[in-house]
């Protein structure tokens, strides 16, 4: 599943082609016909991303939300635009640019209000600037719940998914099956910190990497990562692999229904940075 930083990639890529001027809208598949045959040739007025979601303005006509979940995929391109296979839900087109939107778990019309209560349900984005870690914090520090769970939890902390996740754990010493009570304000701060910084170098990159300079393959002397997910890692995907810090093999287990990667000797239980 796309975490966070793709789906603000996504608002940007539409804010950047087709913002600002009327777009042709259509649904080849037809799930989204009724709603499409409403907005063709409207304003795209507004694009806005939270988490893993992703809404396309199309002012008095309402929102269109989106969720990739575990199979959608956005593609664009330039026009003359292809036809459209069966498979395509949603295709927006102008004079220059179209994109289309595959197997998505949600693509669905809502308005303002309907907009609002999913913002409400949803936990503070790292990459939003209307909220800092506070309100994920309040919630953290009374549960029991480990923190590799919790950080998973969309209603706490929004758009983070299991690689930022098991990195962001790594990076700051943190045992990835400490309950959140137990930590402390700073911790928490600092890993808030920290997920702003890396999602925001994902979207600018298009990828996640997290690896200090000082542990990239140039300075270790190491083969470049290769995986379907690019970038630069500590654990993520890395089980049995030697640690990049101190040597010890990757462990895995799954957690909150996901694979959790973490080295034992860095992310000690009960050790603190």
């Amino acid at each position: 599943m796309p975490e966070g930083h793709t789906i603000h990639r996504l608002a940007a890529d539409h804010d950047e082609r087709f913002a600002g001027r009327p777009v042709r809208v259509s649904s080849p598949q037809g799930k989204f016909s009724e709603s499409a045959a409403l907005l063709d040739g409207r304003v795209l007025d507004a694009v806005d991303a939270h988490g893993k979601h992703l809404f396309l303005g199309f002012g008095a006509a309402g929102w269109v939300h989106i969720h990739l979940g575990l199979f959608g995929k956005l593609g664009f391109g330039t026009v003359p635009a292809p036809p459209p296979p069966e498979t395509v839900r949603l295709r927006l087109r102008n004079d220059e640019h179209h994109a289309d939107l595959r197997g998505p778990t949600t693509c669905t019309l809502i308005t303002e209000p309907e907009k609002q209560a999913i913002h409400e349900r949803l936990g503070p984005d790292p990459l939003r600037t209307d909220e800092d870690g506070t309100r994920a914090w309040r919630r953290i520090s009374r549960s029991r719940v480990t923190v590799a769970a919790l950080l998973m939890d969309q209603k706490v902390v929004s758009g983070v998914g299991n690689v930022y996740r098991a990195e962001v754990l790594f990076r700051h010493g943190i045992d990835p099956y400490r309950p959140g009570e137990d930590l402390t304000r700073a911790e928490w701060d600092a890993i808030w910190a920290d997920l702003v910084l890396l999602m925001r170098e994902g979207v600018r990159n298009n990828r996640i990497d997290t690896v200090r300079p000082e542990h990239l393959p140039e300075a270790m002397g190491r083969p470049p990562r290769v995986d379907d997910h690019g970038g630069e890692v500590y654990v993520y995907r890395r089980d049995l692999r030697p640690c990049h810090v101190c040597g010890t093999g990757v462990r895995t287990a799954a957690l909150a229904a996901r694979n959790l990667f973490w080295c034992p000797t860095c992310q000690k239980p009960g050790q603190k940075r």
